[in-house]
């Protein structure tokens, strides 16, 4: 079965809140998925079962106990869902706050001197930090830059920038502009061909939401995602470190437990919602295939995700119904290329002769939602190498359908003029 089945259609978009209208404005389209995609009603009813409970870990009480056991699982979950063997998972304030945790560990716990590498593509939540701390330990800062046409960054260009005193280094793996991703693997084996000792931290948080994660492949020391772009919520980001990682100086309690990157009491929900999320990918997985293991269905889940995902960026690119696909639109630019294999359930696109707010303005009055990219601390990294001001982003997940994207193409050959 395909997600393309109507019956599976249904079956998905009846476990998501508010998928076909909004609280606030009514009927809409949800095409704003890589802001923060839709929540799974079983992360709602999660939340408010454990916002209610008033007990702590490490009480001597079965609530107490109940917790940890909820935790213990979540985690468990998430070694499952990552492919993550080894190493450890923790929550954190969100996908950016756990992200600069792992590049100052790395950053400020590698040899002295040396240099931090990364690339002109990655989002500002690992940019940042590595070049704020790069800055802090005296390390150089080595930029990649990204090819503006395919809007990605490749292994031949971290070669090409590779040194041997490399410490650490920083990949983005799906853009959340661009809606391309990275070849994960491909850029480790460059760094490490050349600088084996090098931390690497990976940016997970826009891939995240279409499956076909595996950690254990990647030969990498952390790896990040923010949890409401993964059918989850807000409130809280989930991190996975290698014990390499974790054997650095780390900031936890004096004289508590060695290796312990939580701080503080966490939100035993938090952990419980992310197996809510964990058991949709399980559940997912054995209505696609006929896998009966955990992980196998898992990978069956990511993989129909992506097959579905990419009709609905083909059809939305190249047009369906008579309906002229958006790549086919006057003074078009696309961001990444119309034919790009490594698209990942996004289109961001640019007209020059309508105001990109215009088109996001007249799309939402239509019920339709998208999102616009201005040329800012966010995404002026690339916009701007593009000589665009902003740019319309249409991002999608696995719970939307053909007949969305219809009313989105219909919907721009009439604001296209």
């Amino acid at each position: 079965m395909t997600i393309a089945d109507p019956s599976l259609t249904r079956a998905i978009r009846d476990r998501f809140a508010h998928v076909d209208s909004c609280p606030f404005s009514g009927p809409r389209i949800f095409f704003e998925n890589a802001g923060g995609a839709l929540t799974l009603n079983s992360v709602v009813e999660t939340s408010a079962k454990f916002a209610a409970i008033p007990d702590n870990q490490g009480r001597g009480n079965a609530a107490s106990h109940a917790l940890v056991a909820v935790i213990k699982q979540a985690k468990t979950d998430m070694a499952l869902f990552f492919n993550a063997p080894d190493g450890q998972f923790f929550v954190g304030e969100s996908g950016t706050e756990l992200t600069f945790r792992l590049i100052r560990t790395a950053v400020m716990g590698a040899a002295t001197g040396g240099k931090v590498i990364g690339s002109s593509i990655e989002h500002p939540a690992s940019r940042s930090a590595a070049l704020h701390w790069a800055d802090v330990a005296g390390k150089d800062y080595i930029n990649v830059p990204h090819d503006d046409a395919t809007g990605q960054v490749t292994a031949q260009a971290y070669a090409a920038a590779m040194t041997p005193d490399v410490r650490v280094a920083t990949i983005l793996h799906t853009s959340p502009v661009t809606g391309i991703g990275n070849d994960v693997p491909a850029i480790v084996s460059a760094i490490r061909a050349v600088a084996p000792d090098a931390f690497v931290i990976v940016d997970g948080i826009q891939h995240a939401s279409h499956g076909r994660i595996d950690i254990a492949s990647y030969d990498i020391d952390g790896y990040v995602v923010s949890p409401y772009k993964v059918f989850s919520r807000h409130g809280y980001g989930v991190a996975w470190a290698s014990d390499r990682l974790t054997a650095l100086p780390i900031e936890t309690l004096k004289d508590g437990p060695v290796g312990n990157w939580e701080m503080g009491t966490r939100d035993t929900g938090a952990y419980a919602t992310f197996s809510d999320v964990v058991n949709y990918f399980d559940w997912l997985g054995g209505e696609t295939s006929d896998a009966t293991d955990p992980r196998a269905r898992i990978e069956a889940a990511g993989a129909a995700i992506h097959a579905h995902e990419k009709s609905l960026t083909d059809a939305m690119l190249n047009g369906v119904d008579n309906l002229p696909g958006l790549a086919d639109l006057p003074g078009v630019t696309i961001l990444g290329g119309r034919d790009n294999p490594d698209r990942e359930g996004l289109v961001s696109f640019a007209l020059d002769h309508v105001p990109t707010s215009d088109i996001v303005d007249q799309l939402n009055a239509q019920g339709i939602r998208t999102h616009i990219r201005r040329a800012d601390h966010y995404s002026g990294n690339i916009l701007n190498t593009l000589g665009l001001e902003a740019a319309v982003r249409v991002s999608l997940c696995h719970y939307n359908t053909h007949e969305e994207v219809r009313n989105l193409l219909a919907a721009m050959k009439d604001i296209a003029g």
